[in-house]
């Protein structure tokens, strides 16, 4: 990754010119069986659409605040990437009734409801199917997203110190995030080519940090796992081989 990038999009976008192809994020959700693996073309792909959604469609601006109350999932690790392209503060299982907008997952929907802005709602189903049924209030992400532009560009200019990210009491800037995740990776001996396995949530920083922001500084990926405890011992081993995992958190 450039020495230059400043905020979590600027990572992004430095490794998707270095590799298009490569692996960014796997996903598994062992309550369900699904598995998803994202190129970071293909991840890139779903931020610059989600952007637009966030940017156009939703109106939000830099220094808004999005209550993004989701699990470790691959959609949020999206969300995280497209809040960071447009300016947004990502407030991770922050109070809705605060926020200017929110984007809940199926089991927060009565919290969702206290924000008076913007509604978003994920079912976070395989393969990022849609609501059987649209919950009231809000609009499906699976169904606004798809017609989005596949190219974003922000009406103003992000700035790297201003507010990025917000979880577990912590509030950082976009430089922050990056000089964490930058360190976090040297402390776990990640580098270009290394894959991480991660089970850990995405409401403490270190599993933003090993489930996503840390590979993605350092040319890596993460083999990200929901509801890891419904795995054995032996079908840990097997995932670990079967995904080439050179380095694991929990």
């Amino acid at each position: 990754m450039n020495a230059t990038d400043r905020t979590p999009a600027d990572l992004l976008g430095s490794a998707l010119a270095a590799d298009p192809s490569r692996p960014l994020v796997t996903f598994y959700d062992d309550a369900t069986g699904e598995r998803v693996e994202l190129s970071v073309a293909t991840f890139a792909n779903w931020v610059a659409k989600t952007a637009n959604l966030l940017q156009d469609d939703l109106a939000a601006a830099p220094g808004d605040r999005c209550a993004l109350l989701l699990p470790a999932h691959w959609q949020t690790a999206v969300w995280l990437l497209a809040c960071s392209s447009v300016g947004v503060l990502a407030d991770i299982g922050g109070d809705p009734a605060s926020a200017d907008l929110v984007v809940s997952g199926p089991d927060t929907l009565k919290e969702a409801r206290e924000c008076s802005g913007e509604r978003v709602a994920l079912s976070l189903r395989p393969l990022g199917g849609r609501f059987p049924q649209l919950p009231e209030g809000f609009a499906d992400y699976a169904v606004e997203v798809p017609s989005q532009g596949d190219r974003f560009a922000p009406y103003s200019p992000v700035d790297p110190d201003a507010p990025a990210l917000a979880v577990g009491g912590l509030e950082l800037t976009s430089a922050e995030v990056v000089e964490r995740a930058r360190a976090d990776a040297a402390a776990q001996g990640l580098g270009p080519g290394s894959r991480i396995l991660s089970g850990l949530p995405y409401d403490v920083w270190e599993g933003l940090s090993f489930g996503l922001y840390a590979p993605l500084a350092t040319g890596g990926s993460v083999v990200l796992c929901r509801h890891l405890e419904r795995l054995d011992e032996k079908g840990l081993t097997e995932r670990k081989e079967s995904e080439r995992v050179t380095a694991t958190t929990s």
